[in-house]
């Protein structure tokens, strides 16, 4: 049932969306959100790329490897748990 709801549904939204659009970036003179922008507008939005994106991939990189560090742990104690006499059998 909530699959043909979205079925019905969807087409709708994306219809509205597709009518809507130009209403909503029609406000402010088609400049945008942010107004109007000039070269230091520019300049600075490419300094803060320039910075954010190594920032980024370092934050997610020392993020994947503690996860694996993590995983690597846990795998070894999971093989030392079955070459262990203790774990081996039931009651």
């Amino acid at each position: 049932m909530r699959t043909r709801l979205t079925i019905k549904i969807l087409p709708l939204v994306l219809l509205a969306m597709l009518v809507l659009a130009p209403v909503a970036s029609a406000h402010n003179d088609g400049r945008g959100f942010y107004g109007a922008t000039d070269d230091k507008v520019v300049t600075d939005a490419g300094f803060i790329l320039i910075f954010s994106i190594p920032v980024f991939v370092l934050l997610a990189s020392m993020l994947q490897g503690r996860l694996d560090k993590r995983k690597k742990a846990r795998v070894k104690a999971q093989k030392a748990h079955q070459h262990d006499a203790r774990w081996q059998g039931g009651w």
